[in-house]
Formats: structure tokens, sequence, C-alpha cells
């Protein structure tokens, strides 16, 4: 199991905080923020899984292409990037040696932690 940056959703959670599209929440929010399995299957029947893998930082090369086992480490909940979200992935990425996706999530909570400072 090989899980790489993904860098185009990286790019899209960027995009989606200079927009605005975060919710600058809690650490323990995720639990009742992330999106259910349904949910998921739901976006994908709508917009397809491109547009799904735009969602997860970690990309398994291992895994088959088209599947949603391919992707790992979400950052929201197909509508906007959450603080929670981010905190809890980057907490994953340390424990289980992901120092790309570690380090990404670590730059992604500053700058959001530095948007909500000026807001």
């Amino acid at each position: 199991m090989t899980i790489r940056l993904n860098d185009e959703a990286l790019s899209h959670a960027r995009g989606l905080l200079r927009g605005g599209d975060v919710e600058f929440d809690e650490r323990d929010d995720w639990s009742e923020h992330a999106p259910s399995a349904d949910d998921g299957n739901d976006f994908i029947d709508e917009h397809g899984m491109a547009e799904y893998s735009r969602w997860f930082l970690g990309e398994d090369t291992g895994a088959t292409e088209g599947t949603k086992g391919r992707y790992s480490f979400p950052f929201g909940d197909f509508r906007k990037l959450h603080r929670c979200a981010v905190i809890s992935a980057e907490s994953r990425a340390g424990q289980y040696d992901h120092d790309e996706i570690e380090k990404a999530l670590r730059e992604l909570l500053e700058q959001i932690d530095a948007k909500a400072d000026r807001s």
C-alpha cells in the first residue's frame, strides 16, 4: 500500500480556503461533521469519482482506480473545508508515517488558523 499526496485535492482545499468555504470548527467536531458513506455515494452519483477524489489528501496507488477505498484523509464534507477534519487527518497521517501528507495538512491548518485570526 503506497499512499501519496493528492496534489489536486490539496489545490482544491486551498481554493476552498481562499474562497471562504471553511468551517472554523473544533477538533472533536469531525465525528459529527464527517459525511456518511451514503453521503459519499450520493456525491459520487451526482458529481463523479474524479470530483469525489478532490476531497481527500491521500491516494492509495495500489488500490483499484474508481473506488472509494483508493482515497483517504478527507478534509471536508463535500461542501466546505473543515478545520476539524484537517486536525483529525493530520494526526492520523503522523500516526501512520505519511510524512508528506502530514506536512501538507499541518500547513493547511496553519493557513486556516491564520484566516480565522483575520476574520
